[in-house]
């Protein structure tokens, strides 16, 4: 018997995780938190915060279920921190136990686990390479498939056991047309769905959208479009996007070059992403520069305030957070934003009550500066309902237990996977936080 344990991110979007057990061994999948229950964001460090106030929170899973199970790997999907940012809370549960990614997301746990305050994180962490399967005990073993995301080196995570696989596709799209040259590994996931795919987890979050979603490429064509025209007359320059949406940043530095513009990214955020992205060739950062502490942040915004025409400037903040600089700057702080200035929001609202407020008030804040505000140069990293469909036809799973979004978005997907031959109940599980799914 194979069991699911639907520990965390299948009542929202946030907070990921999940266990597979077979034969009393068991393999957690992702350690995430959820960022809006601390008013915290992407450019916060959340190692400082104490366990039992996060738990309090809901903004870190309760893995309870699982903390006298025999752990043998903990593996990541990709570097996102609503899929990573507990580790440093969560791994110590699991002394020595092994933690598994792709090398940028390795690189990214690492950074999230050097700054933990509370614990000593000593479970040893291996990059490893896509196709690569590693035996992490008798029965089980761990694959990672190339897959695409609004994050370098995303991977589907296949939890192979006697019974047949498991497979957790984390957040993915099929983008055949990916600037950083990343391609889904369609060969694998059609040999996965002849060998016998026992269990599938998928992401729930845009299943209800009746398309496929775009490429990538498509979001640089929104930028560069609106950019690079004649028409295009702004002194100030400011973009914002997810910090590790590192394609997104490549295109916006190479666009302010193409403009003759210094492209200058502000915040602690944009510095660790991208700073990781260059160590492994993954960015090209000639000609930008990115900073980050508080001192170098108010000086490089006080020189650009001086020289707008000359500078791109990337900020944090794109969600309206508190704290974020775009926020900052709203509310009067590090550098005089109005009349003169242009925002454009390359990055879509997170599908949440207090993301959506949060941006509203930003908005409003930015409108009464007079400030210009360009929305929507943006096309999402999530599946829709045809990526989807696809995969449930190459895959052809036996069992499906939808992931990765509210109890709608569950329900969209069982609506789709009935679509296409499944039954609720017999063979699709819509779960719940803290919930075990057995497939006999």
């Amino acid at each position: 018997m194979i069991k699911i344990y639907t520990l965390s991110g299948y009542e929202e979007v946030g907070k990921n995780m999940t266990a597979v057990e077979y034969n009393g061994e068991v393999v957690i999948i992702d350690m995430g938190i959820r960022l809006d229950r601390v008013l915290i964001h992407e450019d916060v460090n959340i190692q400082q915060f104490p366990t039992k106030e996060l738990q309090k929170l809901g903004a870190i899973p309760d893995d309870s279920p699982i903390r006298n199970k025999k752990v043998v790997a903990i593996a990541f999907t990709h570097g996102h921190l609503d899929h990573i940012g507990a580790v440093g809370k969560l791994a110590p549960h699991y002394p020595d136990v092994p933690i598994y990614g792709t090398p940028y997301t390795i690189k990214l746990a690492k950074s999230e686990v050097k700054s933990e305050q509370y614990f000593e994180v000593k479970n040893p962490m291996y990059e490893t390479e896509y196709g690569e399967i590693v035996q992490v005990s008798e029965n089980l073993a761990i694959e990672f498939v190339q897959i695409t995301h609004s994050v370098p080196q995303a991977a589907i995570v296949v939890v192979h056991t006697p019974e047949g696989a498991v497979v957790h596709t984390g957040d993915f799209k099929f983008d055949n047309n990916n600037p950083l040259g990343e391609r889904p590994d369609y060969d694998r996931l059609k040999e996965l769905g002849k060998e016998g795919v026992k269990v599938l987890i998928p992401e729930s979050t845009r299943v209800a959208e009746p398309t496929k979603t775009p490429s990538e490429a498509v979001a640089q064509m929104l930028l560069e479009d609106f950019f690079l025209y004649e028409g295009m007359e702004s002194d100030g320059l400011i973009a914002t996007t997810f910090a590790s949406h590192i394609a997104r940043l490549q295109e916006l530095i190479w666009i302010a070059s193409k403009m003759g513009r210094q492209a200058v990214l502000v915040g602690r955020s944009l510095a660790k992403y991208t700073g990781i992205a260059k160590q492994l060739g993954l960015i090209k950062m000639k000609g930008a520069k990115a900073v980050r502490s508080p001192n170098a942040v108010r000086k490089v915004l006080k020189e650009v305030s001086q020289a707008r025409e000359n500078y791109l400037l990337i900020v944090t903040g794109h969600q309206g957070e508190p704290g974020a600089v775009l926020t900052r700057m709203a509310n009067g702080e590090l550098y005089d934003i109005g009349k003169r200035d242009t925002v454009v929001f390359s990055a879509g609202t997170i599908p949440n009550p207090l993301n959506r407020a949060q941006r509203y008030v930003l908005e409003t804040k930015l409108r009464m500066r007079g400030v210009r505000m360009i929305k929507d140069l943006h096309v999402s990293g999530h599946a829709s309902r045809e990526d989807h469909r696809y995969l449930l036809r190459i895959l052809n799973p036996e069992n499906i237990v939808p992931g990765h979004g509210d109890f709608r978005m569950l329900t969209h997907y069982a609506e789709l996977a009935e679509e296409e031959g499944y039954l609720i109940g017999r063979d699709v599980f819509v779960s719940r936080n803290g919930y075990t799914v057995e497939i006999k």
